[in-house]
């Protein structure tokens, strides 16, 4: 009985904290667009859809210990299946972006399969042959794709005004970081931790680590496909460089600088990295030495990233 009494009463602290989390960030997140111009709210909603891709990418990486180079080719296959969809098949919007997430995740389920039982930096080389085949294919296959022509996607609501996307990636990003909330408080969620942290000690306990694995692959990879369809609604012009292979390094930076293996690591970091770059996209080259001299300082000062950081300071502060 009282095992069952501090259970209930640690869930209740857990929604209660998510609970202070959301109104707290929410409100002023809502409100925002109604005091930046344009462009500042198209980077607010571009930088939406990188904590979708990040938090679906720290969820694989951070959380089970799956050191994928993909993430950005299932963004690509969900962007691609939903325009795809609707240029080929002239399929509604609305049946087009479930389209899309499911081939992500099959996508995902089928590479899962096939490299899950490879570790550490097998499975990034094989990931990432993975994206660049991708890529190349994209290319190739122009009469179908499109090609470096590009393919051309009708946007979600007949306009492209950025603060209306906002709120639609806005809404979609916290909807991936309630499933990744209640996957990680869910006995799956230790699983993916166990097998993380020691992957033969968690096999010992009878914990199907390839499962458990391929479980989380697929669902990061269903996340990344659906802010990928959202985004090619948006940018309405698909071409291959959106499995660039600097689109996933952008996405690693943003999970690693926020905090691999934290749950609000993605939010802290992606929004200010984006801004970031887009103020740096003027100086060419030289933005990726930016956010390499960025992710150096910061890794060598405090590894556990701005997340740690934060922590650490509200540590203090509270003593």
């Amino acid at each position: 009985m009282s095992a069952g009494l501090i259970s209930g009463f640690a869930e209740f602290v857990a929604w209660r904290r998510l609970a202070g989390i959301l109104l707290l960030t929410g409100l002023p997140l809502l409100a925002l667009p109604l005091f930046v111009g344009e462009f500042s709210a198209h980077v607010l909603a571009i930088s939406a859809y990188y904590v979708i891709l990040a938090a679906s990418w720290n969820m694989l990486a951070g959380f089970t210990g799956q050191f994928s180079l993909a993430q950005h080719a299932f963004a690509a296959i969900g962007a691609y299946g939903s325009g795809l969809s609707v240029y080929h098949l002239n399929a509604p919007i609305w049946l087009s972006i479930p389209a899309g997430v499911a081939a992500a995740a099959a996508g995902g389920f089928l590479l899962g399969v096939l490299v899950l039982h490879m570790r550490a930096i097998y499975l990034s080389i094989a990931t990432w042959a993975f994206a660049e085949t991708l890529h190349i294919s994209l290319a190739a296959a122009y009469e179908f794709t499109r090609g470096d022509l590009g393919l051309s996607v009708p946007s979600l609501y007949g306009h492209v005004r950025p603060v209306v996307y906002y709120y639609t990636f806005l809404g979609a990003a916290v909807l991936c970081l309630l499933v990744t909330y209640f996957i990680l408080q869910s006995p799956i969620g230790y699983f993916m931790r166990a097998v993380r942290d020691d992957p033969l000690r968690a096999q010992s306990l009878a914990v199907d680590t390839t499962r458990v694995k391929l479980f989380a692959f697929v669902v990061s990879s269903a996340m990344a496909g659906f802010g990928g369809a959202l985004y090619a609604h948006y940018v309405l012009t698909l071409t291959p460089a959106i499995v660039d292979f600097s689109e996933m390094a952008r996405i690693v930076v943003m999970a690693v600088v926020g905090g691999l293996g934290s749950f609000a690591g993605p939010i802290l970091a992606a929004p200010p990295i984006y801004a970031l770059n887009t103020w740096a996209a003027g100086w060419g080259e030289w933005s990726t030495v930016i956010f390499a001299g960025i992710v150096i300082v910061l890794m060598r000062l405090y590894p556990a990233g701005l997340s740690g950081l934060i922590s650490l300071a509200v540590r203090r502060w509270r003593r």
